[in-house]
């Protein structure tokens, strides 16, 4: 998936055990769509925190935070519980919305690759950003790119 690709609907379960979809995400806005590979471990918490602590930057865009991973959704409440975190965290456990978007690395135990979507309402890719090292740059290029996408939009 890249920019101007159409972003693919899905439907996954929160952490609270809730059904979610990409299209219901959309009726109230952009999104911002993060692959992470595995709760709890030292990168995507951070990554994860930053998106966090970066709240009122994404809801003044009127934008969504969503993160998404492998782990089943016991494990994704847990990692929300523990670090507070105030927005959805979906149990893609067979992989299949990773693959849609590209960035499942294969079967089994080897976790996703790390990539953010910015979604626009429209339900386009407005940006994507790809970093396995750089936990910052996810939320940091996702808020340039809705500042962008609202500056062309005005």
């Amino acid at each position: 998936m890249d920019t101007g690709d159409k972003a693919p609907d899905f439907q996954l379960t929160d952490e609270t055990g809730t059904l979610r979809s990409l299209s219901g995400f959309l009726a109230n806005g952009p999104v911002v769509l993060y692959f992470y590979p595995a709760a709890m471990t030292t990168g995507c918490t951070r990554e994860s925190c930053h998106f966090r602590d970066l709240a009122a930057e994404f809801a003044g865009l009127g934008a969504q935070r969503v993160g998404i991973s492998a782990d089943k959704v016991d494990k994704q409440k847990q990692f929300s519980d523990k670090y507070e975190f105030d927005f959805p965290l979906l149990s893609d456990a067979d992989k299949s919305v990773a693959k849609a978007y590209g960035v499942r690395r294969g079967p089994g135990l080897i976790p996703n690759k790390r990539a953010t979507f910015v979604i626009g309402s429209d339900g386009l890719i407005k940006a994507v950003v790809r970093s396995e090292i750089n936990m910052s740059a996810h939320a940091d290029k996702a808020l340039e790119a809705l500042r962008a996408v609202s500056a062309t939009e005005t």
